[in-house]
């Protein structure tokens, strides 16, 4: 377990944080617990699956089953918690069957459990008839048990202002310091346990459970870190392994965000190329700069008139309306939908589409959802800079030269600043793919989550790795989206192992799709909810298999 440290209170972390220094922290190297690959035949304490219907309608085949999992590894007799698990079982003769796959979409922390209906109908069926489709929530997420949550308000609207030049800068300090107090006050015996290494401990739990020998495995974007960690510690115990948009295996967390800002700063450059490009539809202007022009305007207008947030709570301020759009750089999808904001707000005066592009995108759910599993695992996994000063001068550099992501990326993260648990100084686990079977990895050059140079240091980290690029594609998780090239190799990889025969760093290359068509999304008639409330039917927050949702978000 990790060393914990001394917690800043909301109350003086304005005062205390500059004599931080940014002092970096020792704790325990991920994987430096003797519990390698030599332990598979050892008890881990973890508990038995016992399935039953889930209950789906769409799917009545999905089984279900909570599985029991040790806290801390290290001690497998110990506390308890509980993972949720579902299976989509193989149909295939059983001389034919390859065993479970199991899967995870990133987060960190977000559900699998919609995967195995979802990707199994997404390649032939005689191909995914030979496997056993397994999902899970991560531990601590949603529906495992306990499902931590620290602060169940902490994104309702209306936050304040990303932007430092708006003076907020006090007001965000406060308010990622109280988060973490609130994480340590209920969560201190669970939190140290939530690392990338724990999820892919209770990964080889699930095996045991599933009584494999081996099994498959398909991550996309934090989802990558996951399976390759789980490589790295249990090498023999991986027949097959697809990681798609992919975490750079060296690079910390704090300068993983940097370059997301970069990326994402390129990404919505792209917007507004294209949206200039529609002035027929849009009526911005014909150069990318109009529609920076129009961008800026509506942001500055909701700094003195926000906008209501119904059906969702609060108001939409300047910093919803930043998380409306950053989205737009995984999935261009919604371009047309983010261009329909900008040309009705502008030319017409129209905040419909806003307030429905915003409970479509952004607007947050019951409680933090996965935001402490977020914190738990990026936070504790490197030494992260804790003096705010610091902060403040190093994003004010990257501010300059991407100013459409940066802050907000900033405050996202800030928790890690009074995180209080130390970050390991080694950095996270070593992969360098030892005994591993070749692995296929996808990435797209245009990624803003999980930037390209990542897939290439990972190529460069699994030597008997192929890596798929996809020229000019800009989608997070690059498979699934009706492109073939990509989505055939990841069939023939599954069929029968067969990998692309290029050599060299890149094995194969795919071109990206077209672009979105520009098309003015006129907002549905109003209809009254329940409450008397108006409400848009288009306002529905996304499913994960939604063509506009951003799968595994990693910001």
């Amino acid at each position: 377990m990790r060393k914990v440290i001394t917690l800043l209170s909301a109350a003086t972390a304005i005062a205390a944080i500059a004599v931080l220094g940014g002092a970096a922290a020792v704790g325990v190297e991920p994987g430096a617990d003797g519990l390698d690959d030599r332990s598979v035949l050892s008890d881990t304490g973890q508990g038995t699956l016992a399935w039953s219907s889930c209950e789906d309608p769409a799917t009545p085949t999905l089984q279900c089953a909570m599985l029991d999992v040790p806290v801390d590894y290290s001690e497998p007799r110990g506390r308890k918690i509980r993972i949720k698990v579902n299976r989509l079982p193989a149909t295939a003769p059983k001389d034919k069957r390859q065993g479970p796959i199991l899967l995870n979409p990133g987060g960190p922390g977000n559900s699998g459990l919609w995967m195995p209906a979802f990707i199994s109908g997404q390649i032939p069926a005689d191909v995914a008839s030979t496997y056993d489709w397994i999902g899970f929530d991560p531990r601590g997420t949603n529906g495992s048990e306990p499902h931590v949550v620290c602060d169940p308000d902490y994104f309702d609207a209306e936050r304040p202002d990303y932007q430092v030049d708006q003076g907020t800068a006090k007001a965000w300090l406060k308010k990622a310091a109280g988060y973490a107090s609130d994480c340590a006050a209920d969560w201190s015996w669970l939190l140290p346990h939530m690392t990338t290494v724990d999820n892919a401990r209770d990964m080889d739990s699930i095996r045991r459970a599933l009584g494999e020998p081996k099994i498959n495995f398909y991550g996309g974007s934090w989802g990558t870190s996951l399976g390759s960690t789980y490589g790295q510690l249990f090498p023999s115990r991986v027949r097959r392994m697809v990681l798609d948009s992919i975490v750079g295996p060296t690079t910390t967390w704090y300068e993983h965000n940097k370059l997301q800002d970069k990326e994402h700063q390129r990404r919505f450059e792209a917007f507004t190329a294209w949206t200039a490009k529609a002035d027929s539809v849009y009526h911005l202007g014909t150069d990318p700069a109009d529609i920076q022009r129009a961008y800026d305007q509506v942001e500055a207008a909701l700094r003195t008139d926000p906008l209501d947030a119904a059906p969702a709570v609060g108001k939409i301020g300047p910093a919803e309306f930043e998380d409306t759009f950053y989205g737009g750089g995984y999935n261009f999808l919604r371009w047309p939908r983010m261009a329909t904001v900008l040309s009705a707000y502008v030319t017409q005066h129209d905040t419909r589409p806003l307030a429905i592009a915003y409970n479509r995108y952004a607007a947050p759910g019951a409680d933090d959802g996965s935001f402490p599993a977020y914190n738990a695992v990026q936070c504790t996994e490197n030494a992260w800079p804790r003096d705010w000063e610091y902060w403040k001068k190093d994003q004010a550099e990257v501010d300059a030269v991407a100013p459409f992501y940066t802050y907000n990326n900033m405050w996202y993260n800030a928790a890690c600043m009074f995180w209080p648990y130390e970050g390991n100084r080694a950095g996270r686990l070593k992969i360098t793919g030892k005994g591993l079977p070749p692995v296929l990895l996808f990435q797209s050059t245009e990624d803003g989550a999980t930037p390209y140079e990542g897939g290439l240091a990972m190529r460069d980290a699994l030597p008997s790795a192929k890596l798929v690029v996809q020229d000019g594609g800009s989608f997070h998780e690059i498979l699934f989206h009706g492109n073939a090239c990509l989505d055939d190799t990841f069939t023939a990889y599954l069929r029968d192992g067969s990998l692309p025969g290029g050599k060299g760093r890149i094995a194969k290359t795919c071109a990206p799709g077209a672009e979105p068509a520009p098309v003015f999304v006129t907002p549905p008639p109003a209809a009254k909810s329940l409450t008397g409330a108006a409400s848009s039917p288009d306002a529905a927050p996304l499913s994960p298999t939604d063509p506009e949702a951003v799968r595994g978000v990693l910001r």
